[in-house]
């Protein structure tokens, strides 16, 4: 069973730092992109960040660039998304999400359907 877990939100001020943890399990690694989504209350859904499984080609939302740092521990079977210089407007539920062919996020945050899905992690960011 394909499982991926998202953890490592919380409560920031402006400004401040944090790292999220995407943990899978359920299939191969190496075989899939793996990204990172987001959603404010009362928007859509958007893409943040994404990581390849052939090269680590690395995309990034232009909201984000600079400020996010997507990697992947394989060893761990994990991803992380590093969050600096936050934001309010970073405040959302963010989700990993997996997909055997790709994953891409537009610098306007459109993304590639994903095929499978973890439960998302609360950031919320204070001014």
């Amino acid at each position: 069973e394909v499982q991926l877990q998202a953890s490592g939100g919380g409560l920031v001020q402006a400004g401040g730092s944090l790292r999220l943890s995407c943990e899978v399990s359920g299939f191969t690694f190496d075989d899939y992109a793996i990204g990172w989504f987001r959603q404010a209350p009362g928007k859509e859904r958007e893409g943040v960040s994404c990581i390849g499984y052939s090269d680590d080609r690395t995309r990034y939302a232009d909201s984000v660039k600079g400020r996010f740092t997507i990697s992947s521990d394989n060893a761990k079977n994990t991803v992380y998304l590093q969050m600096n210089s936050l934001k309010p407007e970073d405040t959302a539920v963010y989700y990993c999400a997996a997909d055997p062919s790709n994953c891409i996020v537009t610098p306007q945050g459109r993304y590639h359907a994903m095929d499978y899905w973890g439960k998302g992690t609360q950031v919320t960011v204070s001014s």
